[in-house]
């Protein structure tokens, strides 16, 4: 019987409360709870770096002279719906950039990272007629949670200027590869020695030329390669052609088109900075 003014719950959980004070299983129940214990702590696999596979894969994808907004309509959309629907991606996100763009596509944890990769191809190369004309078929990078950087290193100040800080940046990550468990490292920022170049579009359009054909024209003839063997004296020689612009001058004397038997030299067409850097 419940006392006055005890209600059933409360008189219930009294009469079990009492049991458990009063029985000699408590102790040996007790007793079993902590052994439980133990042997779960010492049996369960732990690791003091756990590896936490998380596979990540970079799709590049470049259209020369298209705005961000076309690469976002044209490109990163259609491509995005397609990686939707492969099984196991988590999230997907974009970049677009003048000219080209930046999708990562990132699976569930635990997912392996080759099959991930092997599906995001397929589904990608099976399904070509997405890419606009104009678009380069997409480069696939996998990515892990060991491709986070661990480390960056930042030069600045000084008497020193852009360029010279990105040749001390690339000096000192020759030294940093060399270090053994050094996987991977990037240079980020700073000026590149380059040819500065402004396209004069009132010399261009009297020419019947654009940017388009500026860029394609100086594209082939930077270039450099091997074009086979020759023999001489009983010896093969490999003839190598090198047109690489050595120089501002050089570039200067680029030839852009040849119209009427004349050549479209590249510097009647653009303006050319005095300063290489």
């Amino acid at each position: 019987m419940n006392a006055p003014g005890e209600s059933p719950d409360e008189g219930l959980i009294s009469r079990i409360t009492a049991s458990f004070v009063s029985s000699k299983l408590v102790p040996l129940i007790i007793l079993g709870s902590l052994l439980l214990g133990v042997f779960a702590v010492l049996r369960t696999p732990s690791e003091e770096e756990p590896q936490i596979i998380v596979p990540m894969i970079d799709v590049m994808v470049e259209m020369p002279g298209a705005t961000p907004k076309e690469i976002e309509t044209r490109v990163v959309g259609p491509m995005e719906k397609l990686l939707w629907e492969i099984p196991g991606v988590e999230y997907v996100y974009s970049t677009a950039m003048d000219g080209k763009a930046l999708t990562i596509v990132r699976f569930y944890v635990g997912q392996d990272t080759e099959k991930s990769v092997v599906k995001t191809y397929a589904k990608l190369y099976q399904h070509l007629d997405w890419i606009p004309p104009g678009c380069s078929r997409p480069i696939l990078k996998p990515r892990s949670i060991d491709d986070v950087p661990v480390l960056a290193v930042t030069l600045w100040g000084g008497p020193y200027d852009s360029r010279q800080l990105r040749t001390m940046a690339a000096a000192i990550n020759e030294e940093v590869r060399r270090i053994p468990g050094v996987g991977e490292t990037t240079v980020t920022g700073g000026r590149k020695r380059a040819v500065m170049v402004e396209l004069d579009a009132d010399k261009l359009r009297s020419r019947g030329l654009d940017a388009v054909d500026v860029v394609t024209a100086l594209g082939e003839q930077n270039s450099a390669r091997s074009v086979g063997e020759t023999y001489e004296l009983g010896r093969a020689l490999s003839v190598r052609l090198d047109n690489f612009f050595r120089s501002q001058k050089e570039l200067s004397r680029a030839v852009i088109a040849v119209q009427g038997g004349r050549n479209a030299a590249f510097s009647s067409a653009v303006y050319l900075c005095g300063k290489l850097f």
